[in-house]
């Protein structure tokens, strides 16, 4: 039986390469070694559009002042562009030329819906094929729930993506135009930019002061804010939420831990930074009290992967700034455009601790029980993710000048793909710079490919050894 089921398995996977039952060679052999992981083609394919992007902005007509970019700021950029990061070593507005802006507001793009997805759109639109190995790629990618519903996913992502993007442009463009001075090129031009870095939780922005000259504006804020907890959410709860929205009682467990979770981060964070920031002469201090509410509440969002900034970062309290920190750990939901350990690993989490105080030897969520693989899988790539995260701070603490809680800051925003910064990127060594750049690649595809790894790692043990129980605390 089990020759059988090796046989089967060996022509599924010549099958989805699309390749002759008998082939052989050193081609067949590199298709299947990389085919056969979607994480592994996941990775490589990031890594070379960073590689494409990186070239296309050392290019002289893609710089304001040719010849004045390095490769580590070409690279960061491109980094922090496709991984949706937001964090930047040079002023975007003043630094790259249109077409630079232009690369980097097509990295952000690509880098939001999604490499495997934008192929398989464009494979479906030009071949009309969507093998198995796409499938399983797009699955890795969007983190969908099985292979089969990934076409129609596909689909359903990059029309979402747009719509939404389309509609925040349509909100942006007249209120820059008409309250803010800007001529209607200038308008149109920094909507776009502004809503397509907002849905893909981006943060990056035109401007070097982010969206500061904003301030006070709710037409400008809000559909940001609502745009950056929309694309943090995460494609599978978007959909869900579009065809059970007003029926709570169907939602998927995914959904309920995601939305709910969400929530509570969202108001717990606005309610924190509003209320710790109210009397800072640098920040919310010397507003009028509608402002401050605003800008209070725009700053509780932005750390969930948004990246923007109304006040300055580096002037907020020691306290802000660690719980900025925290939110930045966590992040938004899984197969979103958000980074961090994601709203659900962190719920699990929550639901393992509420069970072990209970005394329940089972952890149960929303009427659900969680497998023991979800629980490990969660304490895993929060245990990973955290000694990441110190290892870094380490090294960049003994490396350069400045502080740890402004290291630290800078570190958890890079390897959460969120783009708030205490101001001090751009003043780290080369080698600090190309340290965050892996964060935010790692950041971006780390827990993506981990959870996948895990996922089909996954064997049953033919035996157990005896029970031992060391003593805990």
């Amino acid at each position: 039986m089990w020759e059988r089921l090796r046989g089967l398995r060996s022509w599924t996977l010549r099958l989805s390469h699309r390749l002759p039952l008998g082939s052989s060679g050193p081609g067949a052999a590199l298709s299947r070694a990389v085919w056969g992981r979607p994480a592994r083609v996941l990775v490589l394919l990031f890594a070379s559009v960073i590689v494409l992007g990186t070239g296309l902005l050392m290019l002289p007509a893609s710089q304001q002042d040719p010849g004045t970019t390095t490769l580590s700021q070409a690279l960061f950029t491109a980094t922090s562009a496709l991984c949706v990061a937001g964090l930047s070593v040079v002023a975007l507005g003043d630094h790259w030329s249109p077409l630079g802006e232009g690369v980097i507001l097509a990295l952000i793009q690509v880098g939001g819906i999604g490499i495997m997805t934008l192929a398989s759109v464009l494979g479906l639109v030009v071949i009309r094929r969507f093998g198995l190995r796409m499938q399983l790629s797009v699955q890795s990618e969007q983190r969908t729930l099985n292979v089969g519903d990934a076409r129609e996913i596909v689909l359903r992502i990059v029309a979402t993506s747009l719509v939404c993007e389309a509609l925040l442009t349509l909100v942006l463009v007249p209120r820059m135009w008409l309250a803010h001075g800007m001529g209607l090129d200038e308008a149109a031009y920094s909507g776009l930019f502004h809503a397509v870095s907002a849905f893909n939780n981006a943060g990056l922005s035109l401007y070097g002061d982010s969206l500061t000259r904003f301030s006070g504006d709710p037409l400008i804020l809000g559909p940001i804010a609502l745009a950056t907890v929309l694309g943090g959410l995460g494609f599978p709860v978007l959909l869900e939420l579009r065809r059970h929205l007003r029926t709570p009682r169907r939602w998927s467990l995914h959904t309920k831990m995601t939305v709910w979770t969400s929530l509570l981060l969202f108001v717990g964070g606005m309610v924190a930074v509003t209320a710790l920031e109210w009397g800072n002469p640098a920040t919310l201090g010397p507003l009028p009290w509608p402002q401050k509410l605003l800008d209070g509440a725009f700053h509780g969002v932005m750390p969930r992967s948004g990246g923007f900034n109304v006040v300055d970062v580096a002037a907020m309290e020691s306290h802000t700034l660690f719980v900025t920190i925290m939110l930045m750990f966590v992040g938004g939901g899984s197969a979103s455009t958000a980074g961090g350990i994601k709203t659900s690993t962190f719920a699990v989490i929550w639901f393992v601790v509420w069970a072990e105080v209970r005394g329940h030897p089972q952890v149960h969520a929303f009427g659900r029980r969680l497998s023991s693989g979800a629980v490990r899988q969660a304490l895993s790539l929060t245990f990973l993710s955290m000694t990441g995260i110190a290892f870094a701070t380490i090294y960049l603490t003994a490396t350069s000048p400045f502080t740890l809680q402004e290291i630290l800051f800078e570190v958890v925003s890079a390897f959460g793909v969120v783009g708030l910064s205490a101001g001090i990127t751009p003043a780290l060594p080369t080698h600090g710079q190309i340290l965050l750049t892996i964060l935010m690649f790692a950041g971006r595809l780390g827990p993506i490919t981990f959870a996948s790894a895990l996922a089909l790692r996954e064997r049953t043990r033919r035996y157990d050894l005896p029970e031992g129980r060391p003593i805990i605390g």
